[in-house]
C-alpha cells in the first residue's frame, strides 16, 4: 500500500477510536466516570502516551537516518562520477569511448529513477544498468598503459568504478522498509486507544469533535511523512536529482 493509503487507514483508526469512546460514554454508567475511575484513566493513558511517544520518536529517527544515508549515498555516486571522468581524461584520449560510457550511464540512470515523464515508473533495479557497469569496468581494464603515470591513473579509475558500483548495492541493500511494521502497528493501536479515551470523557459538541478531527489528521499525517521519507526515490520526499544532474553537465569537458 502506498503511505497515502497508510494515512488514510491511520486517520480512520484513530478518528474511530474518538468516535467509539464517545459512543461508549453513552453506554457507560455514570458511577463508572467518578472522579477517581477518570484519574486512573488518566494515569494508564499517560503511559501509553508515553510509550507511544518514545516509540514514534524511534521510527521518525530510523526513517531519517535511512533518507540521509540514501541522499549521501546519491551525493557520493556523483562526486565519485566526476572524479572518474577527469581521472580517465588525464590518462589520454584514447579513453573518449569509454567516457562516452560513463556518460550515457549517468543519463540512464537520471531517466531511470527521475524521469522527465512523471507518469512513468521509477525504479533503482532496471536490468540493462548491470551488464553496462560490468562492460565500463572491462573497458578500464583492456586499457593499455604506456608509463607509471597511465598505470597509476587506471588503477585509480579501477577503484573509483569499484567504489560507485559498491555505493550502488549498498543503495540497492537498503530500499526495503526501514520501518517495522510491527512498530506502526503497535503505536496506531496504542493512539486509538488514546483517542477513544479522549472521547469517552469529551463533551459532545462541534468543537470538540473538530479538535479531534484535527489531531487525528496531524497523527496521520506524521505517519504519512515516515512512510514517504523510507521511500526515498518515490513520492513527495524524493531525493533530489541536482547532484546527479550537475555531474551529468561537467561530464566530457
Amino acid at each position: 500500500m502506498s503511505p497515502t493509503e497508510i494515512a488514510l487507514i491511520v486517520f480512520a483508526c484513530v478518528f474511530g477510536g474518538a468516535v467509539l469512546g464517545m459512543f461508549l460514554r453513552i453506554l457507560t454508567p455514570e458511577h463508572h466516570l467518578s472522579q477517581d475511575s477518570q484519574d486512573v484513566i488518566k494515569l494508564g493513558m499517560g503511559l501509553i502516551a508515553t510509550m507511544a511517544a518514545l516509540v514514534l520518536g524511534l521510527v521518525i529517527a530510523t526513517a531519517k537516518t535511512s533518507y540521509d544515508t540514501q541522499n549521501e549515498a546519491v551525493k557520493r555516486s556523483a562526486a565519485k562520477a566526476l572524479l572518474l571522468d577527469r581521472t580517465l581524461a588525464s590518462y589520454g584520449p584514447e579513453t573518449k569511448q569509454t567516457r562516452d560510457l560513463l556518460r550515457r550511464i549517468i543519463a540512464y540512470r537520471l531517466e531511470e529513477i527521475w524521469p522527465e515523464d512523471r507518469s512513468q515508473p521509477t525504479g533503482l533495479d532496471g536490468p540493462p544498468a548491470v551488464p553496462t557497469a560490468q562492460e565500463f569496468e572491462a573497458r578500464i581494464l583492456q586499457l593499455s598503459p604506456r608509463n607509471d603515470t597511465q598505470r597509476w591513473l587506471q588503477s585509480q579509475a579501477l577503484q573509483i568504478s569499484s567504489d560507485i558500483m559498491e555505493t550502488r548495492w549498498l543503495v540497492l541493500g537498503g530500499l526495503g522498509s526501514s520501518v517495522p511494521l510491527p512498530f506502526l502497528v503497535v503505536v496506531v493501536f496504542w493512539l486509538t486507544i488514546i483517542f477513544g479515551s479522549f472521547g469517552l470523557f469529551a463533551p459532545r459538541n462541534v468543537t470538540v469533535v473538530a479538535v479531534l478531527f484535527l489531531c487525528a489528521l496531524s497523527v496521520a499525517g506524521s505517519i504519512f511523512l515516515i512512510l514517504e521519507m523510507d521511500q526515498p526515490f518515490k513520492g513527495l520526499m524524493k531525493i533530489s536529482s541536482a547532484p546527479l544532474r550537475y555531474t551529468l553537465s561537467q561530464l566530457g569537458q
